[in-house]
């Protein structure tokens, strides 16, 4: 009996996943649903609030003129001099045309501001329509999306079915046209086509070992994917305590070396004991003069995020002082920058500060960019930035490509 390569049962376990309930295409279209349904109940729950916030502002205008006028009418009527004695008395501070000044010098001011909150509601107002009806849209060619994902997927099993039968009666062409709709790639159509057009016996036992749950056949593509990157990290790790071996081996070489010679040693000594002193001799700083140090960092940022055109409000305090222990200025101004530049929604930034000072972002954002990903592909799965550095994630890239996988294709919330 002929065994599978490697290569051939890589492609197998890409077939058989495309052919199950857990094929990765049906996984991300229904992740993309539920994302557009939960999108489409927010927005449409957002219409309705500022809906009521315009009607508010409409009628507070409108109350605002009518009630001015009148206030300012009556005030012009009276004369103070009319109820001095009274007034006087009374001692009560009572001046009608000084009040009518300030109505007259205040309230268009104020009916401006509230012209201009109904006028920012209403753009908003806008946005949302325009986001809840993409979302809308989006379920809509979802649903037919899946139902072609689903009639090709029933195609392929009618054709391994056929195939295990040995009753196949399709062309290769038939074949390789069907699986292009998965966006395999030509090879890997030829090397499909022949598997079912002339199934060997191997074939048989990977099927039978699918069938049964016997894992070492068979394997979801999750679980291709997982046993990669388990590999990936040993590998590393394995680079990491070689790396450090040979740190160590030098630092040993370089003390050895230092010991050597009394005169240097005599001068670190001398140094040590200096630094010493001088730390010695230094008071600690009082409780209130590290709060005021603090603040005054905490204040720097705040300068810094502001003129990026992010409102720290926006943020956890955890998330500040995470920030505020991380960051570098000139950092999170060039990542804002590259963020806006590639149509990265910088919600994202909100649970990832973490992005605000990493110094391979850009780098990290063209790698996916490069992949094929698209901005909104980041926006939705922004963990991936803060999961790999630009290593890792090369890395990551190179292992789905050894294991069959086209990153391309594969979502990032996979990765």
């Amino acid at each position: 009996m002929k065994m599978l390569s490697t290569e051939v049962r890589t492609l197998l376990d890409k077939l058989y996943n495309l052919r199950g309930e857990d094929s990765i295409i049906l996984t991300k279209m229904n992740k993309e649903r539920e994302d557009a349904i939960e999108t489409q109940e927010r927005t449409k729950n957002e219409k309705e609030i500022l809906i009521q916030q315009i009607e508010n502002l409409t009628a507070e205008e409108k109350t605002l003129a009518e009630e001015g006028e009148k206030l300012t009418s009556v005030l012009s009527s009276i004369n103070r001099d009319d109820f001095a004695t009274v007034l006087d008395r009374l001692n009560i501070d009572f001046n009608p045309a000084v009040i009518n000044e300030k109505v007259n010098k205040m309230l268009p001011d104020t009916i401006a501001k509230v012209v201009a909150e109904n006028k920012k509601a209403s753009e908003k107002l806008k946005n949302v329509e325009n986001e809840m009806n993409n979302a809308i849209t989006k379920v809509e060619e979802l649903g037919i999306r899946k139902d072609e994902a689903l009639s090709n997927q029933a195609k392929l099993n009618e054709y391994f079915d056929l195939a295990l039968s040995g009753n196949i009666n399709i062309t290769r062409d038939e074949i390789t046209s069907l699986l292009e709709k998965f966006d395999f790639t030509e090879n890997e159509q030829r090397e499909a086509a022949k598997i079912l057009m002339f199934p060997e016996d191997a074939l048989y036992e990977y099927d039978a070992s699918f069938k049964s749950g016997d894992k070492a056949s068979g394997k979801t593509i999750t679980e291709v994917l997982a046993e990669a990157k388990k590999e990936s990290e040993a590998k590393e790790d394995v680079a990491k305590a070689k790396t450090d071996l040979a740190e160590n081996n030098d630092n040993i070489a370089a003390v050895k070396e230092s010991a050597e010679k009394e005169s240097v040693l005599e001068e670190i000594f001398d140094k040590v004991i200096e630094e010493n002193t001088i730390a010695d001799a230094e008071e600690p700083k009082t409780l209130e003069e590290q709060s005021t140090d603090n603040q005054s960092e905490k204040d720097k940022l705040y300068n810094v995020m502001k003129e990026n055109g992010l409102d720290p409000e926006d943020y956890s305090a955890k998330a500040i002082e995470k920030l505020l222990t991380n960051y570098e200025p000139e950092t999170l101004k060039n990542n804002v920058a590259e963020l806006r530049s590639k149509n990265i929604d910088l919600k994202i930034l909100r649970d990832n500060i973490e992005i605000l000072y990493d110094s391979e972002l850009s780098q990290k954002i063209a790698k996916l960019l490069e992949l094929g990903k698209e901005a909104r592909d980041i926006s939705l799965m922004p963990n991936v930035l803060v999961k790999y550095d630009l290593k890792g994630l090369n890395n990551t890239i190179n292992v789905l490509q050894i294991s069959g996988l086209d990153p391309r294709k594969v979502p990032l919330m996979a990765y």
